[in-house]
């Protein structure tokens, strides 16, 4: 069974693959074309190389497995049109964002940022408007495996983590979970509000004008899921209400040199790096060997998409 992997892996890595039965072949992914080789591939993993690999021709293509979490890059249409699974990398990057959120919290309530500054100027000034986590509402607008893993992180710090999912199904973890219908209610109580949304139809521009009017005012706001759920103008608009505002991900990357965002001091910007860490390739290459594994073997695969919902 041919395999096209089009991230790099050390040899013994692709040894272990080829141990399972398939043919591996290695294309750089800035690059992949079609051609004779792998015309027949069953199975593709990779993060993007659907800017030059016309995936509609590889006929025999069964699943592709993504070495990210998000899909935005994949065609979508083809996809659904051949009958390909997908499955992601949901999970490997929850605990790199999970401290990433912990840091933004504490830098706020702690305020780093001016200590830093301070500190760069030579001066030395006591700050006696510091503030602890104990007692904070936290609300996470989604409750997946980012908010799970960074709720467990914060309860020791003697918070209240609340959770907004579809339906206000319980999730372990949370103190409570309330269902998206209710979102207005509680914004208006929670000291923190947590983003960890994919995008989607629904989620797009979910947080609007209305709904940042409607947050406590100086509370704090952080987005670690995609950068379109809020409107950024209205954030603008209403950026003075807010003790913090935290932004790792943007309507469009990279943020403009231009944009407003930059000039406020209440604002904490970071280049899309909340799920960097130095255990990432470890922990991925464990699942994508896993679900080939599985695949091979015709077991049940992890973390299928679902491409019509969009996570």
């Amino acid at each position: 069974m041919k395999l096209l992997v089009t991230n790099k892996y050390r040899d013994d890595e692709i040894e272990k693959l080829e141990d399972l039965g398939y043919e591996v072949i290695y294309m750089k992914e800035s690059n992949a074309i079609l051609n004779d080789e792998i015309k027949d591939t069953e199975v593709l993993v990779g993060y993007n190389p659907f800017k030059t690999l016309d995936i509609s021709k590889l006929a025999n293509l069964k699943l592709i497995q993504l070495s990210s979490v998000g899909i935005d890059q994949i065609p979508k249409d083809i996809v659904i049109k051949n009958n390909i699974l997908v499955c992601n990398n949901k999970g490997n990057y929850s605990i790199p964002m999970a401290e990433y959120i912990v840091m933004y919290i504490l830098n706020v309530y702690k305020n780093t940022k001016q200590m830093y500054e301070n500190q760069s100027k030579n001066k030395w000034e006591l700050n006696t408007h510091l503030e602890e986590l104990t007692y904070k509402k936290i609300l996470f607008i989604g409750t997946g495996t980012i908010a799970k893993n960074a709720a467990d992180r914060l309860k020791p710090f003697g918070a209240y983590i609340y959770g907004i999912n579809t339906d206000g199904r319980d999730i372990e973890g949370f103190d409570k979970c309330i269902s998206i219908d209710n979102i207005d209610s509680e914004l208006k109580e929670c000291d923190v509000v947590v983003l960890t949304l994919p995008s989607t139809k629904e989620t797009v521009g979910m947080i609007d004008d209305e709904k940042l009017k409607n947050m406590k005012n100086g509370s704090v706001i952080i987005n670690v899921g995609r950068g379109n759920i809020i409107n950024e103008h209205d954030l603008i608009n209403n950026i003075s209400k807010f003790k913090g505002v935290c932004l790792d991900v943007f309507e469009h990357e990279p943020l403009n040199k231009e944009s407003k965002l930059w000039d406020f001091e209440n604002v904490t910007i970071t280049p899309h790096n909340s799920w960097i860490s130095n255990q990432n390739r470890h922990r991925t290459f464990k699942t994508i060997h896993e679900n080939l594994n599985n695949y091979i073997n015709k077991k049940r695969l992890k973390n299928i998409v679902d491409i019509q919902k969009g996570y």
